[in-house]
């Protein structure tokens, strides 16, 4: 039966639910509601190709047409500034209201502002849409050292694109290693090496107090009283989600928006995906968990259960001139026993963590070519009991595994 679907946000999570509904509703009206003016694009593009020219229509998820094609009405740069659960509203920034027999959230979430003195100033900047980018890009060239505050993936990101752009540049990470939650004390040290190597300086414990300046960035203040000299300062230290909105809702909310295993939330005619969900307690934030989830959703919303189960979190880095991935879950403490390959002097490291004689997780550094046949051994949990002994190295337990 014909209705009308709202989906609320406008990323790989809601362009994958229309797909998912297109394959098994056809009829149903789609409305689309984004708060940035552009047509849903690929995010992950955004700090790897920060300083190319970044023309909407080169990094769009669906071509324009496509939307019209499968009977999608947008209504970009809109806010949703509330949802009438009772009355099955959402309402608009401008007061505008929308009747819905379903809905779908998949509001994402935004760049958390960490407390810092002077972080509004101009020459600070985060980056999480398109339109950070083109701020940053109109100010950049006349700057020549840039303090990256934090030391996860996206800040590395971003610290490699400037200084490739022969900018200065100083990282700054408040835990006691880079990549924290992607990898062990050795992998952070050898992609610590492999970063010092082109003269960026990491600060590691470190924690900025105050940026300094009026009309420009002078320079940062740290909690170990180091006065760090620069003229721009680019922050990335964890997310938020988009939740304000629905405050006064019936939605179950925590993190973010509670949901089961069919990306319902406890109201049966509204579901949640991508940065906005909380499933099993944890919130994704992954690109590829959350074009998993919105896929998720669109079946459920269109009438054919499909339950999700979570998936391997993958994380890549091709940057400083190494390769590096870390997959499933590399925590030593959660893990029967490790094998390790790899040395303190080199920029090669591989290191697989095993738990009931199953892989759960690998740290690679130097090989991406084996993050396909881990992925597949992880998610098809195979068992490698016939495979492995605790004399044999990395490297021979994945020639084996290939065999």
């Amino acid at each position: 039966m014909a209705c009308r679907i709202i989906i609320v946000g406008a990323g790989v999570a809601a362009v994958n639910a229309i797909k998912a509904i297109r394959e098994y509703d056809k009829e149903s009206e789609i409305i689309l509601i984004g708060d940035e003016k552009f047509y849903p694009y690929s995010r992950i593009k955004l700090t790897k190709s920060m300083l190319e020219n970044l023309e909407e229509d080169k990094i769009l998820l669906q071509k324009k047409d496509w939307y019209a094609a499968n009977n999608v009405s947008l209504y970009l740069g809109r806010s949703v500034i509330k949802v009438d659960t009772d009355n099955h509203k959402v309402i608009l920034d401008d007061e505008s209201k929308f009747s819905y027999k379903k809905l779908l959230l998949a509001s994402g979430a935004h760049n958390f502002i960490p407390p810092i003195q002077g972080i509004e100033k101009p020459g600070v900047y985060s980056i999480r849409k398109l339109e950070d980018i083109k701020k940053l890009q109109d100010t950049l060239r006349e700057k020549e050292v840039i303090l990256n505050i934090g030391g996860g993936i996206q800040g590395l990101e971003t610290a490699w694109v400037l200084h490739q752009h022969g900018k200065k540049i100083i990282i700054v990470e408040f835990q006691n290693r880079l990549m924290p939650a992607q990898l062990d004390d050795k992998a952070s040290r050898t992609l610590q090496r492999a970063i010092e190597s082109f003269n960026i300086e990491v600060h590691l414990n470190t924690q900025v107090k105050t940026i300094v300046g009026e009309s420009e960035v002078k320079e940062a203040l740290t909690n170990s009283g180091d006065n760090l000299k620069c003229d721009m300062v680019v922050y990335s230290v964890g997310i938020r989600t988009n939740i304000d909105f629905l405050q006064d809702s019936l939605i179950s909310l925590n993190h973010g928006v509670i949901v089961n295993n069919m990306m319902q939330t406890k109201l049966k005619d509204v579901y949640a995906a991508g940065d906005v969900a909380e499933f099993e307690g944890k919130i994704s934030g992954s690109w590829s968990a959350a074009a998993n989830q919105g896929k998720i959703a669109g079946y459920n919303i269109a009438g054919k259960e499909v339950k999700y189960s979570g998936i391997v979190p993958v994380t890549t880095l091709n940057a400083f001139n190494i390769s590096l991935f870390s997959i499933g879950n590399v925590d030593e403490k959660q893990c029967s026993t490790t094998l390790t390959d790899g040395d303190d002097m080199s920029l090669s490291y591989k290191r697989i963590f095993i738990k009931d004689n199953h892989i759960v997780g690998a740290i690679i550094i130097g090989d991406a070519k084996k993050l396909p046949l881990l992925k597949k051994v992880i998610e098809n949990k195979v068992d490698i009991t016939k495979f492995t002994s605790h004399s044999m190295s990395v490297s021979e337990l994945i020639d084996k595994l290939k065999g």
